[in-house]
């Protein structure tokens, strides 16, 4: 089962503007959108993660917060959202009041019972948004992330996972946030991890054992783009076939795993020549898997890495990634016929996994990847 990821999401001083004194929207005159809540919203909820409304209303249904005048503008913001394509999961609000101390007011987590099921939500991927410090601290008690919505600077010294000073910021960030991804794979000839960052933004470093191989895999993280930190160790005494395959499993789950649902990416790539070598590397991240292989070599070895695990690197990865990737190559200098191959895939990575700034559109007639 696929644990789902979840947004839990501020009313008041986030997505509607919170009135003062009062701090109370308890009219249809006091109902306003906080600038491009609406907008980032409708964005955001392409995306795979369950919107959450959660919220504190200082005595609702009592005499100083009557209900009808909360009800009225309440039931606007969310037509309003819904018209756009915005619907939440769940409403969370507490009516209680500070003083009262009650277990269900943030940033206590007392509402949030059902989302504390690690097997039903990944919190870990989750984020918590909204502009106030309790909002940080609800995030940290639930063990997610916490976006502050601090437009005016209120809080330059909140320790939180990102800092906003506008909903498009935070529809970017969550759209870019998908991107990065860690795998550790372990079987008795090996131990890997390997961790991916789509649009670099993790220092890469890269040790296998095999000089050679690094050497390659330092292509594909260098002419991508991305961010790549690969640690194996393997049973090289035996000899090297454990070790590629395991990298390449693992650095194609990874890569299938930080590229999310696709939604703006390019898909497709190509090739490039290397000195006397032509590469030609035709790639498709459509989810289907297909894996064809022309690079004929003249020497067992390049370096201290055996050429004929070359083709099965790339198989493994094929497989591991759910996709189309079809690789041919000549050329007389098996190191440049090689790095040539390496060079031409992590072009051609780079050109399908570009994302189009603002498209959240998946890149298929069929509307599924």
């Amino acid at each position: 089962m696929n644990k789902r990821k979840v947004l839990f999401i501020d009313r008041d001083g986030t997505i509607l503007v919170e009135p003062m004194p009062s701090e109370q929207v308890d009219s249809f005159e006091k109902t306003e959108f906080i600038p491009g809540a609406i907008t980032s919203l409708a964005a955001i909820a392409k995306l795979d993660y369950d919107l959450v409304l959660a919220s504190n209303q200082d005595g609702l249904g009592t005499e100083s917060f009557p209900f009808e005048s909360f009800i009225g503008p309440h039931r606007l913001m969310l037509a309003t959202l819904k018209g756009e394509g915005v619907e939440f999961a769940e409403e969370l609000i507490d009516r209680s009041f500070p003083q009262d101390n009650l277990p269900t007011r943030k940033p206590s987590t007392g509402m949030f019972g059902k989302y504390l099921d690690a097997e039903k939500y990944d919190l870990a991927s989750s984020f918590v948004i909204g502009d106030r410090l309790t909002d940080v601290r609800l995030a940290e008690n639930l063990g997610c992330g916490s976006i502050l919505f601090d437009p005016e600077g209120k809080y330059p010294d909140a320790y939180c996972t990102m800092r906003a000073s506008s909903w498009s910021q935070i529809a970017e960030f969550l759209r870019r946030e998908s991107r990065y991804a860690f795998v550790e794979r372990s079987t008795a000839e090996t131990s890997t991890k390997v961790a991916v960052d789509l649009d670099g933004r993790i220092e890469s470093c890269i040790s296998t054992g095999l000089k050679f191989f690094d050497h390659m895999l330092d292509q594909i993280a260098h002419h991508s783009g991305i961010g790549l930190q690969i640690n194996a160790k393997g049973d090289l005494e035996v000899d090297e076939h454990h070790t590629m395959e395991d990298v390449a499993i693992a650095l194609g789950e990874a890569l299938r795993k930080a590229l999310g649902t696709k939604r703006g990416i390019e898909r497709y790539g190509f090739a490039l020549p290397m000195d006397e070598c032509d590469a030609r590397v035709l790639l498709d991240l459509g989810g289907r898997i297909d894996f064809a292989w022309d690079v004929p070599f003249t020497r067992e070895y390049v370096g201290d890495t055996p050429t004929e695990m070359f083709r099965h690197f790339f198989c493994s990865l094929c497989c591991a990634m759910q996709c189309n990737l079809h690789i041919s190559g000549s050329g007389e200098n098996n190191h440049h016929l090689a790095e040539g191959v390496f060079k031409a895939f992590a072009r051609a990575l780079r050109q399908a996994i570009y994302r189009m700034p603002f498209n959240y559109e998946l890149p298929s007639s069929k509307g599924v990847l």
